[in-house]
């Protein structure tokens, strides 16, 4: 069981493209009407709309604010922010600007309004490094946390690609630091996980040349996640280390951690498995550390400290200042391990895995992949590369032997051996693993006004024989008489004439006509037409429970899992009408056996329906000895 504290930070999150309009609100709403604007000489335009959206609350400017926030560029705020009396900050850039905010708010008290243009996620933390004399000191106060932080997209669209790749990698590396921190829980690893797969997945858009507001709102909003979780949780290496290498040799914050990350995670992958795990697993990749630095070269990021200018004799003066003082870290750090980390972050080497056999399977995987990119078809190709990786994934996550794999082939061999022109072994494997109701839910349920769709099933049989309004389908077969009245309309209720309408079902025992080699002709299936109302009218025999075929390789993998072959009782429907979306579904008996445990998973509420007890005449005059039943049903379609 579970035990962890959590402290959730008091701050107002305002979030979507468009929000900077809003920030004279926000500073109203904090009680303050004198706010002194930060930002970067890079973005004064960004400044200069942040003033002109406050209007008579901006009182004073400066835009000096500098990476690693040195203690004189504070100072020298510090002396606009009294000269204008400012009662707050309104911040709009990256790190460097939320540092400046927040080193006069710890020194002032002045309330703080973040406009984050990159994805560092400070903005979210009561975190504080600072720099002086060429040292990098990291502190932590209440008064530190901004109180508004607005999120807008239309801001950070505008950060040019090379530097919104090494931002969101930045945002990265809180997310991977928070899943390993002592300090880990699982509220904090749930937005840990959460912005680890949105930030990969926006970096991976951004490497395809897919760069839009959408892709850029993602990020956003994976960084904040990642944001929450640097401040929720204490970080590791990898914190310690850039801001070490940041403030001594004067090198690009976000750059830093891109170079970086990937090295650090591969340092501790042995002595934090379940976390590395975890992100190889939102990343769909067998080794995370490798991943991640695949990823930045895809997208362009840069992978070596030296292209960022740190000198090769620099090397050992980072050792010594990254050892110097112990703090909280999976793998212990030694002169050894930390030389060879940054020998390979100088050189820009592609970390080694975290476990040699993931490394080699990620190599042949991305061969595999590389064979679709001549593929005419965009969207084949996608298919394959994504079912490669998943088939990949899944031999390396349960370490799959040989002769398992020779089982699962053979199991596929006689699975196409069984299978006729009446019998879809194949269809069966995919509707008792319940891909064809998953696939069915994502084809045909995305306009809720129309009825349900379900299974096509592996007992259909194209062109069954064209049958009047009326007619009993069950060819004499015993059963209770079953009479069946619906009516298929539009989704405004408008009746849909001539409509054609294949239906098939089971006998009282169980079985399909082509299961009954006795059976003379098509018996219990056949195509008919509604009427100029749309309705459908004809007689049958009330469907039975019954098993799905279970004498092939489907059958002993359900003996094998201990699962039943029952199919809950239903009659089958196809409407294939001119101008509408064509409807697969099937209606169930209410009240009939395995609706909560259905073989191929088909069973949906909506569905269930009454097929109604009757004794006496029924509608069309016929005389029924004994109980019968009657269904109605209306089956609504879209149009096209």
């Amino acid at each position: 069981m579970d035990r962890f504290d959590y402290t959730a930070r008091p701050a107002r999150i305002v979030f979507g493209p468009g929000r900077l309009d809003d920030v004279a609100d926000e500073v109203s709403r904090l009680g303050r009407t004198r706010a002194l604007v930060l930002a970067t000489p890079d973005l004064a335009a960004f400044g200069d709309r942040v003033e002109k959206a406050l209007g008579d609350l901006a009182v004073g400017r400066f835009d000096g604010a500098a990476m690693h926030t040195p203690v004189e560029v504070t100072t020298r705020a510090l002396e606009e922010l009294q000269r204008a009396g400012a009662d707050c900050v309104v911040a709009v850039g990256g790190g460097s600007t939320t540092g400046l905010a927040k080193a006069l708010a710890v020194r002032t008290g002045v309330d703080q309004v973040i406009l984050p243009t990159t994805y560092a996620g400070s903005e979210v933390t009561a975190l504080l490094g600072e720099t002086e004399n060429g040292q990098k000191t990291t502190r932590t106060d209440p008064a530190i946390l901004p109180e508004t932080v607005i999120y807008d997209a239309e801001l950070s669209a505008e950060l040019p690609r090379p530097i919104a790749v090494t931002s969101a990698v930045n945002a990265l590396a809180h997310a991977v630091e928070a899943l390993y921190s002592p300090d880990a829980n699982p509220v904090v690893d749930s937005m840990a996980l959460d912005a680890v797969e949105v930030l990969a997945a926006g970096l991976r858009r951004l490497a395809a040349g897919t760069d839009d507001l959408e892709a850029r709102s993602d990020l956003l909003r994976g960084a904040w996640l990642a944001g929450t979780c640097l401040g929720a949780v204490s970080m590791g290496l990898h914190h310690k280390l850039c801001h070490t290498l940041g403030g001594s040799f004067d090198l690009p914050h976000a750059p830093t951690h891109t170079v970086v990350l990937p090295q650090a995670m591969a340092y501790n992958a042995g002595a934090a498995p379940q976390a590395m795990a975890r992100i190889a697993t939102r990343l769909g990749v067998p080794d995370a550390p490798t991943a991640v630095y695949d990823l930045i070269v895809a997208a362009g990021g840069p992978t070596s400290l030296r292209e960022l200018g740190m000198p090769e004799d620099g090397v050992d003066r980072a050792v010594e200042l990254a050892t110097a003082r112990p703090y909280p870290n999976p793998a212990p750090l030694t002169t050894d391990g930390m030389a060879e980390l940054l020998r390979r972050a100088w050189v820009g080497e592609r970390p080694p895995s975290g476990a040699p056999l993931a490394s080699a399977v990620a190599e042949l995987t991305d061969r595999v992949r590389r064979s679709f990119d001549t593929t005419a078809n965009p969207r084949l190709a996608g298919l394959l590369a994504d079912l490669v990786g998943r088939l990949h994934g899944f031999a390396l996550d349960n370490d799959l032997r040989q002769d398992e794999w020779q089982a699962g082939i053979d199991f596929l061999t006689r699975a196409g051996h069984i299978t006729t022109d009446v019998r879809q072994e194949f269809v069966l494997l995919s509707d008792t693993l319940g891909v064809s109701s998953a696939v069915d839910l994502l084809t045909n349920s995305r306009t809720p006004e129309t009825t349900s769709s379900a299974v096509l099933g592996p007992f259909y049989v194209q062109g069954p024989p064209e049958l009047a309004q009326g007619t009993d389908i069950s060819g004499g077969l015993p059963g209770t008489p079953l009479h069946v009245d619906v009516t298929v309309t539009d989704t405004d209720g408008r009746p849909v004439a001539d409509a054609p309408v294949d239906v098939w079902q089971s006998n009282e025992d169980g079985f399909y006509d082509v299961q009954l080699p006795d059976v003379d002709g098509p018996v219990l299936r056949g195509r008919l037409r509604t009427d100029i109302d749309g309705r459908l009218r004809f007689w049958s025999i009330l469907p039975c429970e019954y098993p799905i075929p279970a004498d092939g390789p489907v059958g002993d993998m359900l003996t094998a899992t201990g699962r039943h072959p029952y199919r809950a009782p239903h009659l089958h429907f196809l409407i294939d009408a001119p101008g509408h979306q064509q409807l697969i579904t099937q209606l169930f008996v209410r009240g009939g056996r395995y609706l909560d445990s259905d073989a191929v998973f088909g069973v949906k509420d909506d569905l269930i329906v009454d097929f109604t007890p009757r004794t006496g005449p029924a509608p069309d005059g016929r005389d029924v000895d004994g109980e019968w039943r009657r269904l109605e049903f209306t089956f609504r379609l879209r149009r096209l």
